[in-house]
């Protein structure tokens, strides 16, 4: 028995690297799969390889996190090409870093605005599509091991998965009388291009060569390496699915050890 049969799950930033591995895996266990994301041609391109190598179950459709009228459209939408959502990823996000005296308003609130915004925003929106069909259904944010800690060059990004755990918990203990789940996953440093671009930031600000933060991070980590997009999606399906009914309002680390909560 395929453990999502039926359901209709909305990932957002999932054009690539985690959110994209996630679709993938839901549509291995069955259910039909949103690729919501700001580049819809990646989109696209997603879901045409989920349709081609696994089962004709992906749609794409565009969504801006940080506008509300692109999160209504893309609710509204899905709903009226697939059905009722009964999962929300809420995966979209960016990442920013600087010391704190050159953080600027602008990176601060581009940051807050996709992740913490974009997050609370989204859940909002399907949460009120989830009390309307009387079904329940399942929300995962993402958060990260940086939002349990402060990082000197990282305070903005810290800041905003900080946010994303406290918004899980007080969601999550709202919203379960409606039979809505509200968890996340933490991840630690995970492999892909994301991270690429966060070690082009130690590169400037750390005066470290390319590449070299990425592989001291890597070794860093008690399991021995990076995680990757894979090692989140068991957690992601977990949490989707009714072996979770139970669970309200927590923050799983997935992080090869990196974090102890």
């Amino acid at each position: 028995m395929k453990r999502l049969e039926g359901k209709t799950a909305l990932i957002t930033g999932a054009a690539r690297g985690i959110g994209r591995a996630f679709a993938q895996r839901y549509a291995r266990e069955g259910a039909r799969v949103v690729i919501a994301d700001i580049d819809l041609d990646s989109a696209q391109e997603a879901a045409y390889q989920i349709n081609k190598d696994i089962s004709e179950c992906a749609i794409a459709m565009p969504l801006d996190v940080s506008k509300q009228d692109s999160i209504d459209a893309c609710v509204a939408q899905t709903r009226e090409v697939l059905g009722d959502i009964d999962i929300l990823v809420n995966n979209a996000a960016i990442f920013t870093a600087a010391p704190i005296v050159e953080v600027t308003q602008e990176d601060f609130d581009r940051a807050f605005s996709v992740n913490v915004s974009g997050t609370f925003f989204t859940l909002q929106a399907v949460a009120r599509q989830m009390i309307d069909h009387g079904k329940g259904g399942k929300i995962i944010n993402m958060a990260s091991q940086a939002g349990r800690r402060g990082e000197p060059l990282v305070a903005a990004y810290c800041a905003t998965k900080a946010a994303v755990i406290s918004l899980t918990q007080s969601a999550g203990l709202d919203l379960i009388k409606h039979g809505i789940n509200v968890n996340a996953i933490s991840p630690g440093v995970v492999e892909g291009e994301h991270w690429d671009g966060v070690d082009a930031f130690f590169a400037k600000y750390e005066n470290k060569a390319p590449g070299q933060k990425k592989r001291e991070v890597g070794e860093a980590v008690p399991y021995g390496r990076m995680g990757t997009a894979d090692d989140l999606a068991g957690m992601a399906v977990f949490l989707a699915s009714s072996d979770a009914d139970y669970i309200v309002a927590q923050t799983y680390n997935v992080d090869g050890g990196q974090w102890m909560s």
